[in-house]
């Protein structure tokens, strides 16, 4: 029997990319919860793994020829996972780019401008002092809006991202996009990217991915958590 994989992680978009990547893959895998609010990301035995102190990290007792590995960053574990495997990155090079170029569109662009949109929309002003800054708001909130007008545009000719299979580039893109009320988004005028989020939402790996320690992450941040987050 194969040993599980380590999975170090915490119930966040990024997080949320690990977990559904491997119940896609139908990898055995272990979780050992890093709690971001409380710096476990800190901790020396976490930073041997994740020298950026940030979740997920793996380690693959299994790795390449049969050796352990322990891998940090998202994408580069999504990589890792689909070459293991030889599944959800395409068949042919034409294929293996495409799901490249999406996943660092994503990694690039995505994940931070959603990640500050999120920021200086919730936590900032609710940080003490209160952090309302007009200016971030918008820059961030137009440049989420842009990116999602992008994906629009792409998905309107393809089911999937990069075409009509399910890719780590989908993986990665998807537990962010759901974050589009938080980031003061609209999908009125994005049927396609309304459609995906939908058909993804519906498959059991993807549910079973998202649910994962779901009820370890408080609905709302205390202070504590937020002077940990950003502040340190």
């Amino acid at each position: 029997m194969t040993a599980p994989i380590a999975l170090h992680y915490w119930p966040t978009p990024n997080g949320h990319k690990i977990t559904i990547a491997l119940e896609e893959l139908g990898l055995p895998y272990e979780v050992t919860l890093v709690n971001i609010g409380a710096g476990d990301q800190f901790k020396p035995d976490f930073l041997k793994i994740a020298p950026n102190n940030r979740m997920p990290a793996i380690v693959d007792p299994d790795g390449p020829d049969g050796a352990p590995i322990s891998i940090f960053e998202s994408g580069a574990i999504l990589q890792y996972l689909a070459r293991k495997t030889g599944k959800l990155y395409g068949k042919t090079e034409r294929e293996r780019v495409a799901t490249d170029q999406w996943l660092m569109w994503q990694m690039g662009g995505v994940g931070p401008m959603a990640g500050q949109a999120h920021h200086f929309l919730k936590y900032a002003p609710a940080m003490d002092p209160p952090q309302v800054l007009p200016y971030a708001q918008d820059r961030y909130r137009k440049e989420v809006g842009r990116l999602y007008g992008v994906l629009d545009r792409q998905l309107a000719e393809k089911e999937f991202v990069t075409g009509a299979a399910l890719t780590i580039a989908d993986i990665a893109i998807w537990p962010w996009a759901m974050g589009w009320e938080g980031q003061q988004q609209t999908l009125d005028d994005k049927p396609h990217l309304a459609r995906w989020l939908n058909a993804l939402g519906e498959r059991p790996a993807f549910q079973r991915g998202r649910a994962v320690a779901a009820e370890a992450r408080a609905p709302v941040m205390d202070k504590q958590a937020m002077e940990t987050l950003f502040k340190r």
